[in-house]
């Protein structure tokens, strides 16, 4: 027997970052939307604990106890008093050390998974708290559709979505660390004083009516700087998007990967095809949003 979850993308329409806390985490006011690009994580019982991966960079994956479906695992079993003797398999369709939390769907994925496969009847709380401490983005990866993630973006409120929105994603030739795009924000943001994270309410408003143009005005990342100090090429392909007609460029979370915002799908195909062409990126994706979190299959 065996149990396949699959698990959604996400992009951040709005991260907004306050200053450093003294756990060394950032107060965030961030709004996700899970979108159509999907990991599928498998479970099997075995006799011990083993992960696999397949995909576009999967030798990128680690496959010891760091990854975050192992760690999932880990923490249901260690809750549960069951001996986590599975074969987790991931296979990969979200970007890799992209900014698009496929670790963390990854960690929620497996989650669901060792919780069907065991039979444990975990509620939901209880799972979105093992997801929390997993993980910021790994909340949102279980619940997906659209959310605002306060705290450290891991306890959220669900958001309104009148409509579908479609999104272009370039693939970066690297990736970007997380934990060192945080790095460089703190390192800009020397000697000014940082806002509280607050959620637009514009952009709240605009993905309630379903509205592309409001919502491309009202989008914004206050990691991107970082990721540009860190990674200036992403300027070319946040420049090629909007000439091929993009509503909003932006770059995905702690990136590398961008997102592009389009009015309507065949828009959508005419940005991925000019991104193609452009040389900036390695390769391009187009996909809808909002979908479901994590489901079993």
């Amino acid at each position: 027997m065996s149990v396949t979850v699959r698990v959604p993308a996400k992009v951040n329409v709005q991260l907004a970052v306050g200053a450093a806390r003294s756990d060394g985490f950032h107060g965030l006011a961030n709004v996700f939307l899970a979108v159509g690009l999907y990991d599928e994580v498998t479970v099997t019982p075995a006799d011990e604990l083993r992960v696999t991966c397949a995909g576009p960079d999967a030798d990128q994956v680690p496959l010891d106890r760091t990854n975050l479906a192992a760690r999932a695992a880990l923490a249901l079993a260690g809750r549960r008093g069951v001996e986590p003797a599975v074969h987790i398999h991931i296979d990969k369709d979200i970007p890799v050390a992209g900014g698009m939390a496929g670790g963390s769907a990854d960690g929620a994925g497996a989650l669901l998974a060792c919780d069907a496969l065991w039979g444990t009847g975990a509620s939901r709380a209880e799972l979105l708290a093992i997801c929390a401490e997993l993980g910021s983005d790994v909340p949102f990866s279980l619940v997906g559709g659209a959310a605002l993630g306060v705290g450290r973006g891991e306890r959220l409120t669900p958001l309104e979505v009148g409509g579908t929105f479609h999104w272009v994603f370039a693939m970066a030739a690297r990736g970007l660390s997380t934990p060192a795009v945080f790095r460089e924000f703190d390192r800009l943001a020397q000697g000014r004083d940082i806002p509280e994270p607050v959620a637009s309410a514009e952009l709240l408003e605009a993905l309630a009516k379903g509205d592309a143009d409001a919502l491309a005005a009202a989008t914004s990342n206050e990691l991107q700087p970082a990721a540009l100090s860190l990674f200036p090429e992403l300027a070319d392909t946040l420049a090629a998007g909007r000439g091929a007609g993009a509503l909003t460029a932006l770059v995905s979370g702690s990136g590398p990967t961008t997102g592009f915002l389009a009015r309507d799908a065949e828009s959508a195909e005419k940005v991925a095809e000019a991104l193609r062409s452009s040389g900036t990126c390695r390769t391009v994706r187009t996909a809808a949003a909002p979908v479901p979190g994590a489901t079993v299959l």
